[in-house]
C-alpha cells in the first residue's frame, strides 16, 4: 500500500515570518508558525479552548511572498507534509525538529500590502 504524508491547516500566523538565505545558492527559506484553536464546552457548560502551534517552512518565491505580505495574525490556509530534521547544537547534542514543509499557501485575510493597494 502507498503512504501519504499530507497536512492541511487553517489558522493565524503566531509571529511575523522570518527569512534567511541558503549558503551558496542564496535560495530563500521562510519560517513561520501557524496557530490552530479548538473550542468546545466542558460537561459543566464552561467554554474551553486549546491552541496548537505548528512550525512551518517554505522555500523560494513563496518564501519571499510570505515576507512581503504576511505578519503576525494573518489567516492562512497551509498545505504541506511533515518533515523531521536533525542537527548538532553548539555542545554537540543531537537536536530534532518536526515541521510542516509547505507546498501551498493561500492568504485568507488582509495582508500587509492589501490596504495600501486600495
Amino acid at each position: 500500500m502507498a503512504s501519504l504524508n499530507k497536512v492541511m491547516l487553517i489558522g493565524n500566523l503566531g509571529r511575523d515570518p522570518e527569512i534567511r538565505y541558503t549558503e551558496g545558492s542564496g535560495d530563500s527559506v521562510c519560517n513561520f508558525s501557524v496557530a490552530t484553536t479548538d473550542k468546545w464546552k466542558s460537561k459543566s457548560g464552561d467554554p474551553m479552548e486549546k491552541t496548537e502551534w505548528h512550525d512551518c517552512v517554505v522555500f523560494g518565491r513563496t518564501a519571499d511572498l510570505m515576507m512581503e505580505y504576511c505578519q503576525a495574525g494573518t489567516m492562512v490556509y497551509v498545505e504541506g507534509a511533515l518533515q523531521t530534521r536533525s542537527w548538532d547544537d553548539a555542545e554537540g547534542n543531537k537536536k530534532y525538529k518536526t515541521e510542516i514543509k509547505v507546498f501551498k499557501i493561500n492568504w485568507l485575510s488582509k495582508t500587509k500590502g492589501s490596504e495600501q493597494d486600495r
